[in-house]
């Protein structure tokens, strides 16, 4: 669950929705500037490996499902706890269950779902990671609190495992003519960054897009050839990007929340007084 309170409103959205907006995102990325997901390199069939990256960064928080449907109560204000107040324990068993939907059917899109978990977490608990794959809105490892102890070794197993897991999940795409390509560096590492930035600007808007941030190391016509974006507040839930990426200008942008006064205090019978809140639309317009 993701908790802002803006304009004097407090916007509760949920993991799922916020990773819906991030697919809608990745589904209108690419313009004349830039290539589409699919299309960093030559590729068989780039609209079905564009169409697994969409899908991929649209299902990135679906470990979640289970937990948003019955969360964790915050004893402070009655509500779902933030995602930033939660154990890292809680959120690292949501990876694993997220990254294994997809590991049959989908091999590829439980690859990115893997290295989007792994770099979050990685920098924290190893040194001389490149700075391409830090998350383009939570800053450098120095900026976050270090895990320490327990949750030191527990970061680190779960790195471990991770690392483990994508060779088992680059092999197994190997094996398949069509897609062995998919994991060759010129078309694996922009679409890991894809997903991480289309993360990113799906989580400025839910923290109300009222901020102006520069989110850099974005792929525009290969991997090689990488920008920063400049994102800016313009007033009326307008966000311009520059450069713009986007094959719609203005793009609406459309989140679902519950909304609620920051005052309110649930009932005792929490399940029955949240679900009787409807959820909302905000909606923002990119614009270049």
């Amino acid at each position: 669950m993701l908790k802002r309170t803006v304009g004097g409103e407090l916007w509760c959205i949920s993991q799922p929705e916020h990773a819906a907006a991030a697919g809608y995102l990745a589904a209108h990325w690419g313009n004349r500037e830039f290539a589409r997901p699919g299309r960093y390199a030559p590729f068989p069939d780039p609209e079905r490996l564009r169409a697994e990256t969409v899908l991929a960064v649209a299902e990135h928080d679906n470990g979640w499902w289970e937990w948003e449907a019955d969360p964790q109560i915050d004893p402070s204000d009655g509500l779902p706890l933030d995602l930033t107040s939660l154990k890292q324990s809680d959120g690292l068993r949501r990876w694993d269950l997220g990254v294994s939907r997809f590991r049959r059917r989908h091999p590829y899109i439980a690859l990115l779902i893997s290295f989007h978990a792994y770099w979050l977490h990685a920098p924290r608990v190893e040194a001389g990671h490149t700075p391409a794959f830090l998350h383009p809105l939570f800053g450098i490892p120095a900026e976050w609190p270090p895990p320490k102890g327990r949750e030191l070794e527990e970061a680190k197993r779960f790195v471990a495992e991770q690392h483990a897991l994508q060779k088992l999940l680059r092999e197994r795409i190997k094996d398949d003519p069509a897609w062995a390509a998919a994991v060759r560096p010129r078309h694996l590492n922009p679409h890991i960054r894809l997903l991480q930035l289309c993360d990113a600007l799906s989580l400025h808007l839910c923290f109300g897009g009222d901020k102006e941030r520069t989110l850099r190391e974005i792929p525009r016509r290969c991997w090689n050839d990488r920008v920063s974006l400049r994102v800016l507040p313009k007033g009326k839930r307008r966000v311009a990007v520059d450069p713009y990426p986007f094959d719609q200008d203005p793009l609406p942008v459309t989140l679902r929340a519950r909304i609620l006064n920051p005052e309110t205090r649930p009932a005792e019978d929490f399940q029955t007084w949240w679900q009787a809140h409807s959820r909302r639309e905000i909606r923002f317009r990119l614009v270049r």
